[in-house]
């Protein structure tokens, strides 16, 4: 007896607001397949019925991803193809599926990826902001505690950091990075390929007065300026400045650097010559 071909998944890219992105091979998979999955079937619908595509959908968000996974895989193991599709963009970036993705993965089911826009990459592409090294940090929680422990990991980012934020949230997310990062240089890309597309070169404190003046709309994609190279090191020759030459090599040869290498390191942290932190030193002994 012939075994039964399982079926496909496909994840597919949409726009993030101009339908125009939508790439020729993501309509044809659409239409291919035989289920899609939607993180909202009613902004899918506007979607399929713009490119005159009938299909049947199935609803899967974050509030049911975990409930749904036995269900998809009987789905492809009875032979049928399924199209992953989330709002806008690319599916999985701070949106579902990365759990089923990583379960069919790991028990070899066929899956492929259908690339499409992604905000944070349009947004840092038009923002003018150092683009050669950045990190994505996704939605910020609105946890207090949990937002002030990921921007204390943050404030010594030295690449571009970059954030998705909703208007009604900008203003909390803008205060807390000021008092922890600074005030630094930003962009506020919003409402990226629509019709009201706006790119806002800025600092984090003029940011905040002009939305609590003017308001702010549309969903928002902020880029922060990564803290400089010069900057952090000042700033830890200056932490190291407050303790003595003796104890931070005597830490060093603790973690295993030979004394000749403890001297060194350190004097080379500090700016200091080695011979003077050789001379501070001449009484410690290796172990």
């Amino acid at each position: 007896m012939k075994e039964k071909k399982l079926g496909k998944l496909y994840i597919v890219g949409t726009p993030i607001g101009n339908l125009e992105d939508i790439t020729l091979r993501a309509i044809n998979t659409l239409k291919q397949v035989d289920i899609i999955l939607a993180e909202d079937t009613r902004q899918t619908l506007k979607l399929l019925n713009h490119f005159e595509i009938s299909k049947k959908m199935i609803s899967y968000h974050r509030h049911n991803e975990e409930e749904k996974l036995d269900h998809i895989v009987k789905l492809l193991n009875d032979g049928l193809n399924i199209a992953l599709v989330s709002d806008a963009g690319m599916p999985i970036i701070s949106d579902p599926g990365e759990n089923l993705v990583k379960y069919l993965r790991n028990n070899n089911y066929d899956i492929a990826v259908i690339p499409g826009v992604t905000a944070l990459i349009t947004g840092i592409v038009g923002s003018g902001m150092d683009s050669t090294r950045f990190v994505f940090e996704g939605f910020l929680s609105v946890n207090k505690k949990q937002r002030k422990q990921k921007l204390e990991i943050l404030k010594d980012e030295t690449r571009t950091i970059i954030f998705y934020e909703a208007p009604h949230k900008i203003l909390y997310t803008l205060k807390d990075l000021l008092v922890t990062l600074g005030n630094r240089k930003i962009c506020i890309a919003r409402e990226l390929t629509k019709l009201h597309e706006e790119y806002k070169s800025t600092d984090i404190e003029t940011a905040i007065l002009n939305i609590e003046e003017n308001g702010i709309k549309g969903e928002i994609v902020l880029l922060v300026e990564g803290k400089s190279e010069e900057n952090l090191r000042e700033e830890k020759k200056y932490e190291l400045s407050k303790i003595s030459n003796i104890e931070l090599v005597k830490k060093e040869m603790e973690r295993g650097l030979s004394k000749k290498d403890a001297i060194k390191k350190i004097a080379k942290e500090k700016g200091l010559n080695k011979n003077d932190v050789y001379k501070e030193c001449i009484d410690l002994e290796e172990k």
